[in-house]
C-alpha cells in the first residue's frame, strides 16, 4: 500500500528522501520503500514522522485528509 499523504507532505514541503531518511536513521532506499509500502511502517517510525511533521498517524497512513 503507498502512502500518498506521506509522500506529499515531504514533497510539498521540498524535503528529500535522503534528509528523512537520516531523520529516522535508515537508508534512502529504506524510507523510499515505506512511502511505497513496500516495507510497513512501524509504530515508532510513525510516531516520528507525525511528530516531525506536525500531523496526525492517520493522516499519514491515509485514513484521514485532514493533518490535524
Amino acid at each position: 500500500m503507498q502512502y500518498k499523504n506521506l509522500r506529499a507532505i515531504r514533497e510539498d514541503r521540498d524535503i528529500k528522501q535522503k534528509d528523512i531518511a537520516s531523520f529516522l536513521n535508515v537508508s534512502q532506499n529504506t524510507y523510499s520503500q515505506y512511502e511505497t509500502g513496500v516495507i510497513s511502517l512501524t509504530a515508532e517510525v510513525l510516531v516520528k514522522l507525525a511528530d516531525y511533521y506536525g500531523v496526525t498517524v492517520d493522516y499519514l497512513l491515509d485514513r484521514t485528509n485532514n493533518p490535524n
